[in-house]
């Protein structure tokens, strides 16, 4: 496995949670990482995106300046600071990474090809 998630846990609303995902090196050919959620009857969904330099950060409306992104690349390591957590917020999170040979970072799950496993997160009203 490439991608291992961590961070993932229990915490009430309006708690924070720092996911953590170890890429095993893979973080220095791909130069798009991002994180990606399922909650629970939904589709996979983009939460926030990162180019290769850390210049490019894109997120998805509903994070609304809750959540940051941040890559490591000497330690090859991904992170999601998650501060303000609502109930909704709770799925499973995801790691994952891409190749764009046009620098274009989407925050769409297709077109990302590896993953990891996962790590919970679950916030209680």
């Amino acid at each position: 496995v490439e991608l291992v998630e961590s961070g993932g846990g229990a915490v009430q609303a309006g708690g924070s949670l720092r996911l953590s995902c170890s890429t095993s090196g893979l973080i220095h050919g791909r130069n798009c990482m991002g994180w990606f959620r399922q909650r629970p009857g939904d589709e996979r969904e983009g939460v926030a995106v990162i180019t290769r330099g850390g210049g490019g950060e894109y997120y998805a409306g509903f994070v609304q300046g809750r959540f940051t992104i941040s890559r490591l690349n000497a330690a090859e390591m991904v992170y999601l600071h998650m501060n303000q957590l609502k109930p909704e917020d709770t799925g499973m999170y995801y790691c994952a990474a891409k190749w764009s040979p046009t620098g274009d970072c989407s925050l769409r799950p297709s077109d990302y090809a590896t993953w990891g496993q996962g790590t919970q997160v679950t916030v209680s009203s």
